[in-house]
């Protein structure tokens, strides 16, 4: 099998060659492969120029398309959501007393306020209908298969902490629609078989809303969650970066023997 090409790293990133083996450098390279660069400083005592390329830079099958970059588009999604979450936890009051105000004053007085709020919000539902879309990809083209299945596995844990993500905040706004709509999920939770009745009263900080039921939504919705969905993210990375990518239904059938065992 040809050796794929090497990537167009920098200098300092570039692996060593072989004993025996000439590589012709200028003298610009020569000197910003002597370690005395910043990037160099930090290869040299991490060696994550390795890492870097094995995950970048891979093999990837033939008929790849537009489809199989939704992974990529909902985990950039997340991210906004984490930035845009950040800015609007610097003005958010968790409190039931002062929690609407506290949203009324980032939209009406803040500057970006509004447009930060709305960007998380729509960030929200795009970040909902990207993995749904992903997840019916990866369904579609048979890619939870053998021996992907626990990469199947971890993205079905990924879309219930994205919808846990959207149910837990929700409530934050505290006006009259998310309250009442947040009553009638938590209720619809509490009546679902053996663990439903903990998990309720796990949301509601009690057997009943109270106080403190705010704050327990926006802890796990500002920690627990996004927590959860980075570590899922990086074992998904992972699983793709060792397992490759699966090529699509129509090309796997022209695939040489050898490749047949790696999609």
């Amino acid at each position: 099998m040809p050796k794929p090409p090497m990537p167009p790293l920098p200098p300092s990133l570039r692996p060593n060659p072989k004993p025996g083996v000439k590589e012709e450098v200028t003298l610009g390279e020569a000197a910003a492969a002597s370690g005395t660069s910043v990037v160099a400083w930090i290869d040299e005592r991490t060696s994550g120029s390795g890492f870097l390329r094995g995950f970048l830079f891979r093999k990837v099958p033939k008929g790849t398309n537009w489809w199989y970059t939704l992974g990529s588009a909902t985990m950039f999604a997340f991210i906004a959501q984490a930035f845009t979450g950040v800015f609007l936890a610097m003005y958010y009051v968790p409190s039931p007393t002062e929690a609407y105000e506290s949203v009324r004053h980032m939209n009406n007085d803040v500057f970006l306020g509004e447009f930060v709020r709305g960007m998380h919000r729509w960030g929200a539902t795009v970040m909902t209908v990207l993995i749904f879309v992903h997840m019916a990809r990866t369904f579609v083209f048979g890619a939870y298969k053998y021996p992907r299945e626990l990469n199947w596995i971890v993205g079905v844990l990924l879309l219930m902490m994205t919808m846990m993500m959207g149910f837990t905040g929700y409530l934050l706004p505290f006006d009259q629609r998310s309250f009442w709509a947040t009553v009638v999920g938590v209720n619809l939770n509490g009546t679902g078989p053996i663990i439903g009745p903990y998990l309720a009263d796990f949301l509601r900080a009690g057997s009943d809303f109270t106080a403190t039921t705010l704050p327990r939504f926006y802890a796990i919705h500002m920690m627990l969650v996004p927590g959860l969905i980075g570590a899922l993210i990086g074992a998904h990375l992972y699983l793709v970066a060792k397992l490759g990518t699966s090529a699509p239904p129509w090309k796997q059938a022209d695939l040489p023997p050898s490749d047949e065992k790696r999609v």
